[in-house]
């Protein structure tokens, strides 16, 4: 398909790693779109959580350097991940304040900060350079009858100042996106809450506690999948959901999809250039019985 947009692209490390599949889906998802998408030469870890919580100079070091190197690629940078999203645009936004701070990251990264650089989620690119319109018409297999939780967590509007993604406190753009592509989305109380992030490591009692009530929401609201954009989230709804059903008694049996699997299964990409196969809760019988696969 001839390219209509294209960005640079900065996968970040959960995407070459644990979230392999969010990449994978990513990149099928946009070349199928006629997005291009050049990944940022030589990018490294922004810092995500643990570097702004030990030193902040250099977590904002970390991202302009990200952003330089970024602007050796034509056009927006892309990014999938929420915390790597919001630490880019949290850099941009406290060195735009800070002359002091900004000067600082400029002798450490020995080259001027790129503020002007324009740092986007791909839920921006689909429903807005992309358009929802367009997105639509290239649905060839909608996903009708698929009730979908959208989970925003912490990261992808908050604070309010920072990432201007979409309103903070009531956010609607995933939901715009997936219905879009033909699904049916529910609403329920925890789409916004915290399911723990990095906490699972160093207190994962405290995130599952957190991810069950996020799984809990999702159930009761009569949620068929959930569907993030964030591996944070991804991991803790999914690789721990079976740990906290035994936990609780329970059974939630929720697929959790990233975005761009569920808009690539509407516009008719198979499960191997979506990382199906990667989930530990198996979407294949959902998907089936909904005429999906």
């Amino acid at each position: 398909m001839k390219k209509l947009l294209d960005y640079s692209y900065y996968p970040g490390c959960s995407l070459h790693a644990s979230a392999s599949e969010y990449d994978l889906s990513t990149r099928e998802l946009f070349k199928a779109l006629g997005i291009g998408l050049t990944e940022v030469p030589d990018w490294f870890c922004c810092g995500a959580t643990p570097a702004h919580n030990v030193d902040e100079l250099l977590s904002l070091s970390l991202c302009a350097k990200n952003l330089e190197l970024a602007d050796k690629v034509e056009g927006d940078m892309a990014v999938a991940c929420a915390s790597c999203f919001s630490r880019l645009k949290t850099a941009q936004h406290v060195l735009g304040v800070s002359e002091v701070k900004r000067k600082q990251v400029e002798k450490a990264i020995d080259a001027p900060v790129k503020l002007d650089s324009n740092v986007k989620h791909l839920l921006e690119i689909l429903a807005k350079d992309l358009g929802l319109e367009r997105l639509a018409a290239a649905v060839n297999k909608p996903l009708s009858g698929l009730k979908v939780a959208c989970y925003y967590g912490c990261l992808l509007t908050r604070p309010a100042d920072v990432p201007n993604l979409d309103c903070a406190e009531a956010p609607t753009i995933m939901e715009k996106v997936i219905e879009a592509v033909g699904a049916e989305t529910v609403a329920w109380t925890h789409r916004l809450e915290c399911c723990g992030a990095n906490f699972t490591l160093s207190r994962p009692g405290v995130v599952i506690q957190l991810t069950n009530a996020v799984l809990e929401s999702a159930k009761a609201a009569g949620a068929d999948c959930i569907m993030v954009g964030c591996p944070l989230c991804h991991g803790n709804l999914d690789i721990r959901q079976k740990e906290i059903e035994g936990v609780y008694n329970t059974s939630y049996g929720l697929p959790v999809f990233y975005l761009t699997q569920l808009i690539g299964i509407s516009v008719g990409l198979g499960a191997d250039k979506l990382g199906l196969d990667a989930m530990m809760v198996n979407p294949m019988p959902l998907l089936k019985e909904k005429g999906l696969l």
